[in-house]
């Protein structure tokens, strides 16, 4: 291989981009077509940014939620339920894990929704298909080859001049982006634009095979080129992992003309031990981070025109385990955040005493139904087929 080779796909590497190429025909193809009113809605819609935040491990939505009224709690719980007199209090009868406390803020402003139960008929318990089955809007005995929004942008896609259809932080996994999305990962927004734009010149300098290369990533030029260079934000963003995600996601989006969604991934929630400190310091880089991400966003004037939602595979089990942990579970709590949000308590308080013959949580709300309201609520478009069918939208959205 020869030296220009070499620091054109070292280049690259350092810019942590990752374009999916293989795939993409096939994606476009076996989409539904985009009708005219989709198309039509499609540029004033995709106007409107969507942030997905995924709690990779799966979330313990009991002790984010805490249903303090309800005594069948503690007994479930008796070591690691959370105090009454520590709860954040949102009702009388439920509120915020304590290291939630920063997020009370934006409910006080009604701009924060909390969404109790959400999941999925026939549950899947392993991190791996149940994550696949969120990623691509399947049924739970249904395997589909794409995620949800790469056929959303492959019926209706969003601006050419965009710099990408999505930008991809704190993971290497595209999740719903798979299969064809114009999606970007990306480690740090300054230094992926300076990287990429150096594969450029080190391509137009180079041999035709070089030249291939950069054919072929085009998509991070693309992107790359879209990177404006002469911003700096004064919101201050926490330290940690999914700070410096939201440090980068905030710097990417004053630099970029244009993008669709953003996905954020915060690791660490399989608590099957030692859960309630782990917990506390994961909902605390949560809660600083959102802080941080809504600060970030009003400061670029994006605040209002912003849907967060966060997801994750699963929930956990109600009842503790013996290693002061939670095992594997099926419906979760998850939020919506922005300056258009319905703030306020959505789905069904948890039935605790009427749990299922393996222990777990029915779900309430159906987890396409935070899709549906994407798609249709914020974007404007039909979500019938990309999601298989009609699934309720949820009023979580002000005009």
């Amino acid at each position: 291989m020869n030296e220009g080779r070499r620091r054109f796909i070292r280049a690259g590497a350092d810019a942590l981009v990752t374009i999916p190429i293989a795939g993409a025909i096939a994606a476009c193809a076996s989409a539904p077509a985009a009708t005219k009113t989709d198309s039509a809605n499609a540029a004033g819609g995709y106007a409107r940014l969507l942030i997905l935040v995924e709690l990779k491990g799966g979330n313990d939505g009991l002790n984010t939620l805490v249903p303090f009224a309800d005594p069948v709690y503690y007994r479930l719980r008796p070591k690691l339920g959370i105090a009454r007199d520590a709860v954040v209090p949102l009702s009388d009868r439920c509120g915020l894990h304590p290291a939630l406390q920063p997020l009370l803020a934006l409910w006080k402003r009604r701009e924060l929704a909390v969404l109790q139960g959400v999941g999925y008929p026939a549950p899947n318990l392993s991190h791996f298909r149940s994550i696949e089955i969120w990623d691509t809007a399947s049924r739970s005995d249904q395997y589909l080859p794409t995620g949800w929004l790469t056929r959303t942008f492959a019926a209706t896609p969003p601006p050419r001049d965009y710099a990408a259809d999505g930008f991809i932080i704190g993971s290497y996994d595209l999740g719903p982006l798979d299969g064809g999305a114009r999606a970007v990962t990306i480690g740090d927004a300054a230094r992926f634009g300076d990287r990429a734009r150096s594969m450029h010149a080190l391509a137009s300098a180079g041999t035709p095979a070089l030249l291939h290369i950069l054919r072929t990533e085009s998509d991070i030029v693309q992107a790359a080129a879209q990177l404006r260079t002469d911003v700096t934000l004064a919101t201050r963003f926490p330290e940690g992992a999914f700070g410096n995600a939201v440090r980068t996601a905030c710097n990417a989006l004053a630099r970029a003309k244009g993008v669709a969604v953003v996905r954020l991934t915060q690791n660490g929630y399989d608590t099957h031990a030692n859960q309630a400190p782990t917990q506390a310091r994961l909902h605390k880089e949560l809660a600083e981070g959102l802080v941080a991400l809504a600060q970030g966003l009003t400061e670029l004037r994006r605040w209002d025109d912003t849907l967060i939602l966060t997801y994750a595979e699963f929930g956990r089990r109600p009842h503790e385990n013996l290693s002061g942990g939670t095992d594997h579970g099926t419906a979760n709590v998850h939020f919506a955040l922005g300056g258009r949000v319905a703030g306020g308590l959505y789905g069904a308080e948890p039935a605790l005493a009427q749990l299922s013959t393996d222990g777990n949580l029915a779900p309430a709300i159906d987890f396409r139904s935070l899709y549906a309201t994407a798609l249709e609520g914020w974007w404007g478009l039909d979500p019938r087929a990309v999601l298989g069918g009609r699934f309720e939208t949820l009023p979580i959205i002000r005009a």
